[in-house]
């Protein structure tokens, strides 16, 4: 087994000269951008595509849900294939194949069509996200791999931001279709600009990608997430047991094959690095909190307060571009701080944000809401981009991909319990006292991320070494 110790870089990238490096991360951004934009604009069409094809409000959610666990799957096998084959290839192949199912999803006519074109665009949205924060390491020099992510962090923010009010432009003007259809030109130019701009890895990884490990891998994150769905959509109790049983068999079978392993699919052996297993606590626990709150709150919004849709959508809006404001700032400021510092803070405020908006009543005025929605998406930015950079950088080069795909694994997983704590939440308490409980919830997951993140000072800043 590899110990911690052996992690010593002995090669860092000094990056891409600045004209390149603009590009290169342009064509990141429009990839980016086009993976959040659809999740959030497909959410938007799920009453229409019901009517449409004719199925039920359940089996609908499929066209969101099979995109979702395919990105769960695979994601930690597209890591590994960056690091073998090369990041490069791997993410200008994920945008290739994203165009192809993003026009075979808006020429869809049947139920089945588009929800089979859905879990093929997901594993193409993986091997774009599984090497995404990995690429940046080879685009940046080391000190300023900072400001690489608080870019990323802000493209996100803008993207989830505007995803309902790109729908709505669009569904003014045409049908449903032409939310996948505009996919492939954003798609193409990322390609091209990829093609030509994007670096290549001078080392590659010398292992070989295991078969056994990506299906195992596959069965165990897809059996846990859909089991925390089932708990969360009360499913009946005889299902969950079975599917409780397989998961820890298959679990553990993979687990024990994977501390075996030189080079795991699962990053076990970057876990053993401190700052790198702290990091990833923290990011679970801040997504946990993010969720509790951006699925709560509209309830909140419209039930208690009255407002519509659309309102709703406005109210929330500050939160993500109070993140786009503060992730590049940190972005800059993790340079000249210790992560440790910065993430305290940022969940520090963050805490202090949930709790204030769970202090919310039917008096709140529009203003007070949004201001104490900015603080959260404030804290919040101020956290991910210090968190982000010293993830990749605590690993060793070879192992940016690992690292990279546990970004975005800490980050489906807060979701995924973020989401399912709101399920129970709310069918053990009734009113308006739900919301309040979600949020005051969400506090206490950010509050411990502060305290985890405040434990890595005693360890050395990965970006200064």
């Amino acid at each position: 087994m590899i110990q911690a110790e052996r992690f010593q870089e002995t090669e860092e990238t000094d990056g891409l000269p600045i004209t390149k490096r603009i590009w290169a991360v342009t064509a990141i951004g429009f990839a980016l951008c086009m993976s959040v934009l659809d999740v959030n604009i497909s959410t938007v069409i799920l009453p229409t595509l019901s009517n449409d094809f004719g199925t039920s409000p359940a089996a609908i959610t499929w066209i969101v849900n099979g995109y979702q666990l395919a990105i769960v799957v695979s994601l930690l096998s597209f890591s590994a294939l960056g690091e073998i084959f090369g990041y490069r290839k791997v993410f200008l192949s994920g945008i290739a194949f994203f165009c192809v199912t993003s026009l075979i999803c808006a020429l869809s006519n049947s139920f089945w069509t588009l929800t089979i074109a859905r879990i093929f665009q997901g594993f193409s949205a993986a091997a774009i996200t599984s090497v995404n924060t990995a690429q940046l390491r080879h685009i940046y020099p080391k000190k300023m791999i900072g400001r690489g992510l608080g870019i990323n962090a802000m493209v996100i923010a803008i993207s989830a931001a505007a995803g309902p009010s790109v729908a709505s432009g669009i569904l003014s003007i045409a049908s449903w279709h032409w939310l996948f259809a505009i996919n492939v030109p954003l798609g193409i130019l990322s390609l091209v600009l990829g093609i030509k701009f994007l670096p290549r890895q001078k080392e590659l990884s010398k292992h070989r990608f295991d078969i056994i490990d990506a299906i195992a891998n596959a069965i165990t994150f897809g059996l846990l997430i859909y089991t925390l769905d089932g708990f969360a959509h009360h499913e009946r109790y005889d299902y969950l047991v079975i599917q409780i049983v397989v998961l820890i068999i298959v679990g553990t079978y993979y687990i024990r094959r994977q501390l075996r392993q030189e080079f795991p699919l699962l990053p076990l052996d970057l876990l053993r690095i401190p700052i790198f297993r702290l990091s990833i606590l923290t990011s679970i626990c801040s997504f946990t909190a993010q969720m509790l709150a951006m699925i709560s709150l509209p309830f909140f919004l419209q039930n208690t307060l009255g407002y519509s849709e659309v309102m709703t959508g406005l109210l929330l809006t500050p939160w993500p571009l109070a993140t786009l404001f503060a992730a590049p700032v940190a972005g800059y400021l993790v340079e000249r701080f210790h992560p440790g510092v910065l993430g305290s803070i940022g969940m520090g405020i963050f805490c202090i944000g949930l709790y204030t908006v769970s202090t919310l009543n039917a008096e709140s005025s529009i203003f007070s809401i949004c201001l104490r929605l900015m603080l959260c998406g404030i804290g919040f930015g101020l956290f991910q981009t210090p968190n982000n950079s010293t993830i990749i950088a605590s690993a060793p080069t070879l192992r940016s991909g690992g690292a990279s795909g546990m970004i975005g694994m800490a980050r489906l997983m807060g979701q995924t319990f973020g989401t399912t704590l709101v399920a129970l939440l709310f069918s053990w308490i009734v009113g308006v006292e739900s919301t309040e409980v979600c949020l005051i919830t969400g506090s206490v997951f950010a509050l411990v991320a502060a305290v985890v993140s405040s434990l890595r000072l005693s360890q050395p800043s990965a970006l200064k070494q």
